[in-house]
């Protein structure tokens, strides 16, 4: 009786552990923000653009544009990908459950 609650455990951990999978890769299909060098060098050419523009004459609705379209270039460039970060509960109870398992 003690094996067969021991693996029913087993099992809807494995199951709640690979609905949060599935979760995350269809995430991160859906959100394809991958820059190849072309459009990198444009977003870098934009950012030097920025730097050498003289500022002194804009006023503070223009200046506040374009440090939102810096900081948002920045954020492109920075991560052009999705990532998926796994916690160290997480990844201990999956690995203890191989161990286990096998």
């Amino acid at each position: 009786m003690k094996r067969i609650f021991f693996y029913l455990m087993i099992v809807c951990l494995s199951l709640t552990i690979g609905t949060n999978e599935l979760k995350a890769s269809t995430n991160s299909s859906k959100t394809e923000n991958s820059l190849n060098s072309f459009e990198a060098q444009k977003l870098v050419n934009r950012l030097h653009e920025i730097k050498s523009m003289d500022k002194t004459k804009m006023g503070r609705p223009e200046k506040k544009k374009l440090r939102t379209e810096v900081l948002s270039i920045a954020k492109r460039l920075k991560h052009p990908e999705p990532v998926i970060f796994i916690s160290g509960g997480t990844l201990f109870l999956i690995i203890l459950l191989l161990l286990i398992l096998l």
